[in-house]
């Protein structure tokens, strides 16, 4: 049997609006030398601990946007990992978003003030610009991303393993060109599908939208998250398959895929 690259962990695949089902959209990657977590809206570490991986394992926190439910509970996060136990941080929190995250960061800091950062030098603020990152090396991945259409922020990832294997993250987005250049030929592409095809809102992809990103980056599955309460009352895998005919998941809480 081969070693596992990329443990993924779906956190979280809803939205903004409360649920007991669905906390906020959020995704968890593991590989050999790096745990990754993709956006942190309110419940994702509740989410976390029922993987039986704690806050103090996550090495990188990667925001798609800043809209509170992908980004609200980075600042309970930090301030947990103050918290004077053995298992507190002992390794450097990289925390990676798009343009305006210094700003951001340091808005966030203006209000908590010390309470959010564990201690000096412990967290790492990484700004990708509105070009991305075309290939970034880390320990144990290689980060590539790209800006998509929802705000002037939002970014998509692309984390790749020395084995070959790949995911990407879609954020929050609209019909994107740059998701499909990034997507390209990714073993998994987990991508937002907000509202059923009838539904359509700016910013936001539908199944079939989604199917259509993916199917033209001929990415190898499709698991759509992000979903509305509205998506639970119809067959959005039908939908998707209008314009996709390969795998699909519908992302579920506590979900677990294996590259």
């Amino acid at each position: 049997m081969k070693p596992t690259a990329l443990t993924i962990k779906i956190l979280g695949s809803g939205t903004c609006v409360p649920s007991l089902e669905r906390r906020s959209c959020s995704v968890f990657v593991e590989t050999n030398q790096a745990k990754l977590l993709f956006d942190i809206g309110p419940g994702v570490m509740i989410r976390l601990l029922e993987t039986g991986a704690s806050i103090f394992d996550v090495s990188h926190i990667f925001l798609s946007h800043f809209h509170p439910d992908h980004c609200a509970e980075l600042v309970p996060f930090l301030f947990a990992t103050k918290y004077p136990d053995d298992s507190k941080r002992k390794k450097t929190l990289s925390l990676i978003a798009g343009a305006g995250f210094k700003l951001f960061y340091k808005n966030l800091q203006r209000a908590w003030g010390d309470w959010m950062e564990p201690a000096p030098g412990f967290v790492e603020i990484i700004e990708v610009d509105n070009q991305g990152f075309d290939g970034r090396p880390f320990d144990g991945f290689t980060l590539k991303s790209a800006p998509v259409r929802h705000r002037e922020e939002s970014v998509a990832f692309k984390i790749s393993h020395p084995s070959g294997k790949s995911m990407v993250y879609s954020g929050d987005t609209d019909i994107s060109e740059n998701l499909v250049r990034l997507s390209k030929n990714a073993d998994i592409l987990i991508c937002e599908s907000a509202l059923p095809d009838g539904l359509k809102v700016d910013g936001h992809l539908t199944p079939s939208l989604a199917g259509e990103m993916a199917s033209r980056a001929g990415v190898k599955t499709l698991v759509l998250t992000h979903l509305y309460p509205e998506c639970d009352r119809v067959d959005i895998k039908k939908e998707a398959q209008k314009t996709w005919d390969g795998p699909i998941i519908i992302a579920k809480d506590l979900m677990e895929l294996a590259l």
